[in-house]
């Protein structure tokens, strides 16, 4: 999420207003019923993907992606998130190929066509539809995993059982899950984000299908838009951290509640090393890097997209839960704020004013506008969070990966010490922070990180795409050309921009050789991308973007 190009395209190219004349005018809340005819194709918001695309390389297949704006090409909508409307589709797709879409209810009739129906108003970037050779596995009384055959067993290991128990405690914090049905499609590897939160219907890369169950942070995440997003909704996307930071608050509400305090405040210290990434390359006063982002005409809300929303957001949320000083109390506040607002779209003062109301002694005490964290800060001024939440019960995970990356950044390795200490039980967090400190302390002593790679298969030849990730940040930021291969297989297995824009900025910010494979992958791997992301790749590569 650091898709941070330097112009923006002319929003213009994100289609017209359609305006229609009417015979005569209506009264105010009568009932019109309005047919469009119309084609849709090459827009956006419709990518149609080649059979070397897909997982299985047999057959063509097509998703729609709505967020944040991209629905108007692939129907005629109001496409805005202040608007809220049920809907209803009927879609016939050829002999072998199987439709979904993010609706309440599916059916299959004769002739390939499916019918759908979604009966909770939702707002125009939550429709979305696929259409592959799919098939799908149970994997909970409400939930069942879509895939490519090939890809369904594992699936269906990965996720069995655990999305019930997931959803349980949400509904125990946050209120009843009103969607009816919980599943998840798993994308094929082109899919440009992590998980795309569609009712009803998740969309996630298949790079969570990581054979251990270490990657269900993304799943908890997208099941907390459940109630933050998906029922109550940011009006307009300046103020997308009312969907994010919200959801990355409810999403360790539950990960505490499931793996316990330590494990998650580890998981968000990465977030927070995250963040700091981001404000590092930007510059913290970036105007990016306030909660309520001025998003001028003519400007795609997309290339406002970055870390802010999330991790700030999450710490703007955390201050609040700091302000009522008691956890179930705050979380008593939630399921309030969300049967307050449910279906609805608002904005922030409509959260900060209920926030007020609900705690009238809180707003006696002028908590809105505490010296140095006044409410009107943390919406307008770009920068760091005033508040951090206390990660320190992570420190028992943490420090143990701070003190054997400290041990692979001296100049002479103490073996002995690093031998003693065991990898092997971690969890793929504590991997992840200790790679990120290791990134951090790079380029390391001569041999070192060679040394590195051989004593720790389970790093160095990982499958997991995190530790992936974070692996090949080392071997480019140390230059070990011996590698550079992993870097290419890694940017060859799938088109994540969380993962593929990072590579492309260190590889063209390193050495010539390094340039050279980016250039070399890029144009290996360009049709396999999404669109905007190779636009993004093209920006870091000073390639001029195809409009």
């Amino acid at each position: 999420g650091q898709a941070l190009p330097v112009e923006s395209r002319p929003f213009a190219s994100y289609g017209s207003a359609l305006h229609i004349a009417l015979p005569q005018a209506p009264r105010a809340g009568q009932l019109l019923t309005l047919l469009i005819d119309y084609e849709a194709g090459e827009g956006p918001g419709v990518c149609w993907l080649s059979p070397e695309q897909t997982a299985g390389k047999q057959k063509p297949y097509m998703y729609t992606q709505g967020q944040a704006v991209l629905n108007r090409s692939f129907f005629p909508c109001f496409d805005t998130p202040s608007v809220k409307f049920t809907y209803s589709a009927t879609v016939k797709v050829p002999e072998g190929f199987t439709a979904v879409m993010s609706a309440t209810s599916w059916e299959k009739q004769k002739d390939n066509t499916f019918v759908f129906k979604m009966s909770q108003p939702i707002p125009s970037y939550l429709i979305a539809l696929v259409v592959g050779d799919i098939v799908s596995a149970d994997v909970g009384p409400r939930s069942r995993v879509w895939a490519e055959p090939c890809l369904i067993e594992a699936a269906k290991k990965e996720y069995d059982g655990v999305i019930e128990e997931f959803l349980v405690v949400g509904e125990k914090l946050f209120g009843p899950y009103v969607w009816g049905r919980y599943d998840i499609l798993f994308m094929p590897p082109s899919f440009p984000f992590g998980g795309m939160e569609n009712p009803c219907l998740t969309f996630v890369t298949p790079c969570l299908l990581a054979g251990d169950r270490s990657l269900v942070d993304v799943i908890i995440h997208e099941i907390s838009h459940s109630w933050f997003g998906n029922l109550v909704t940011n009006a307009t996307w300046g103020e997308f951290w009312l969907n994010e930071g919200f959801t990355m608050y409810a999403q360790r509400r539950i990960s505490t509640e499931v793996y316990g305090l330590p494990y998650t405040c580890l998981e968000a210290a990465t977030g927070r090393a995250l963040l700091r990434q981001h404000m590092d390359a930007t510059g913290e006063d970036h105007p990016l890097n306030k909660l309520r982002v001025v998003i001028e005409p003519g400007v795609n809300p997309d290339d406002t997209y970055n870390e802010t929303p999330y991790e700030k957001g999450y710490c703007f949320v955390s201050y609040l839960a700091h302000l009522v000083g008691n956890q179930s109390k705050f979380d008593a506040f939630l399921q309030a704020y969300v049967n307050r607002f449910k279906f609805q779209s608002i904005t922030a003062d409509d959260t900060l004013g209920f926030f007020l109301e609900y705690f009238p002694e809180l707003k006696e005490k002028g908590v809105d506008s505490i010296p140095g964290f006044e409410f009107d800060r943390w919406l307008n001024t770009p920068g760091w969070p005033p508040y951090l939440p206390d990660l320190s019960p992570g420190q028992q995970l943490m420090r143990p990966a701070e003190e054997l990356a400290e041990l692979w950044a001296a100049d002479s390795l103490n073996m002995e010490a690093i031998e003693a200490v065991d990898i092997m039980g971690w969890r793929t967090y504590q991997l992840v922070y200790f790679l990120d400190q290791v990134l951090q302390k790079s380029p390391l002593p001569e041999g070192n990180v060679k040394r590195l790679s051989k004593m720790y298969p389970k790093i160095s030849k990982a499958q997991n795409a995190e530790l992936r990730l974070r692996w090949c940040q080392i071997v480019l930021k140390n230059n070990l050309e011996a590698e550079y291969s992993k870097v290419k297989d890694f940017l060859h297995s799938q088109g994540k921009q969380k993962y593929t824009l990072p590579l492309y900025r260190a590889m063209w910010g390193g050495s010539e050789a390094t340039r050279a494979l980016a250039m070399e992958t890029f144009s290996a791997t360009a049709p396999q991308l999404h669109v905007n992301v190779q636009n993004y790749v093209k920006k870091i590569l000073g390639l001029a973007a195809a409009e």
